[in-house]
């Protein structure tokens, strides 16, 4: 298992399971920038927001968990503590062709709590565990859990090390493939999600501190990672590191994304498939033009433009001509008959030396070097 520049390899699954994921996240990693994002990075893990198992088992399947075969792989997050529940919806979401199923015992935020699961599961790991335990043996694809380094006041390192090794048990196999630790505690009451993002301090040194101690366990870093240069840095300590608003707000921030999964895995930047094959390093311009089909089938399909192009905006942040892009994306997408068109409209604003610039060579040099 060759892992780049480190002087010795990590134990744990990374010959299976890819160093670099997009996190979950509410309202914003549905299937609409999941493929957008696709036409960044081919090898990034994908995550779904996160759906709970009682919707999943009760609600119009289709509409939730339906995606492009060209988002793959894509890694369905859910919510719940019923070990029963989660096992049916797991095996759903396997059906579906998701290539991992995820638990999520991170969000704080007071829904979540209402229902029981999320973060406040973090004060009950046998029941992380059971329900951990009852979606593997429902499904053959990997089932992971993201939590946090604690909650409210029961935050220690050793406390968070007794909820893994909980979780972990089970048998020759971990009942967990992998543990994504967002490296922030999380307080119940009292902040916001937004704020439990970012007021409690971030303690990466007790997620590398995890690792070093539990090296059989697949241990991923989350959590204020802002740029792939920051993600390589955590890859010498762990197993994986997944990134979220950054990766939404500036996508073409990660374009070298790719080769930076390439030097740990030991393998080529992409996989040999025809889309990576035309188009090995994208341009704005390729990425956007690539949008349009997709764009048309979506709204044939009933999507409305403004919940496409609502994750574009970032395309061109810091670009010249990124606030012309904005502005014609914000101002005409929600217009009654707005199609793609909209979004030539937007590109044809933009300077070619901005479109046409190879997107990552200077940071693949970087990565690399």
């Amino acid at each position: 298992m060759s892992r780049g520049t480190p002087s010795a390899p990590l134990q744990g699954r990374r010959g299976t399971r890819v160093v670099l994921s997009l996190a979950p996240m509410m309202e914003l990693t549905d299937r609409h920038f999941r493929y957008l994002l696709r036409q960044i990075t081919a090898r990034t893990l994908l995550y779904t927001e996160m759906i709970t198992a009682q919707a999943v088992l009760h609600g119009d399947q289709q509409r939730l968990l339906a995606f492009h075969p060209a988002e793959g792989p894509v890694a369905l997050q859910l919510g719940g503590d019923d070990p029963a529940s989660l096992a049916r919806a797991a095996k759903v979401g396997a059906e579906f062709g998701y290539t991992e199923v995820n638990l999520n015992v991170g969000c704080p935020s007071d829904r979540v709590k209402s229902g029981n699961f999320g973060a406040c599961m973090m004060a009950d790991p046998q029941l992380v565990a059971e329900c951990m335990a009852a979606m593997r043996e429902a499904v053959d694809v990997p089932v992971t859990v993201k939590h946090r380094i604690g909650i409210d006041h029961n935050d220690s390192y050793e406390a968070m090390k007794r909820f893994v090794e909980v979780v972990a048990a089970g048998g020759v196999q971990p009942a967990a493939d992998a543990f994504t630790v967002h490296a922030r505690k999380a307080w119940l009451s009292g902040l916001s999600p937004k704020e439990n993002r970012t007021v409690p301090p971030l303690r990466y040194g007790e997620v590398h501190r995890l690792k070093r101690e539990l090296p059989h366990l697949t241990v991923e870093l989350n959590g204020g990672v802002l740029s792939l240069e920051d993600a390589r840095a955590h890859l010498q300590h762990v197993d994986g590191v997944m990134i979220g608003r950054a990766l939404y707000e500036d996508p073409f921030r990660f374009a070298a994304a790719d080769a930076l999964i390439g030097e740990f895995a030991g393998g080529p930047e992409r996989p040999t498939t025809a889309k990576a094959a035309t188009t090995p390093h994208p341009t704005r311009r390729a990425a956007v033009e690539a949008m349009l089909p997709y764009i048309e089938e979506r709204m044939a399909g009933g999507a409305p433009l403004q919940s496409i192009t609502r994750h574009m905006l970032g395309l061109f942040r810091g670009k010249p001509g990124g606030k012309v892009w904005r502005r014609v994306l914000t101002e005409n997408a929600p217009r009654s008959g707005a199609g793609p068109e909209v979004v030539s409209a937007a590109l044809a604003a933009l300077p070619a030396d901005v479109l046409d610039a190879p997107l990552h060579t200077a940071d693949h040099e970087a990565l690399v070097a």
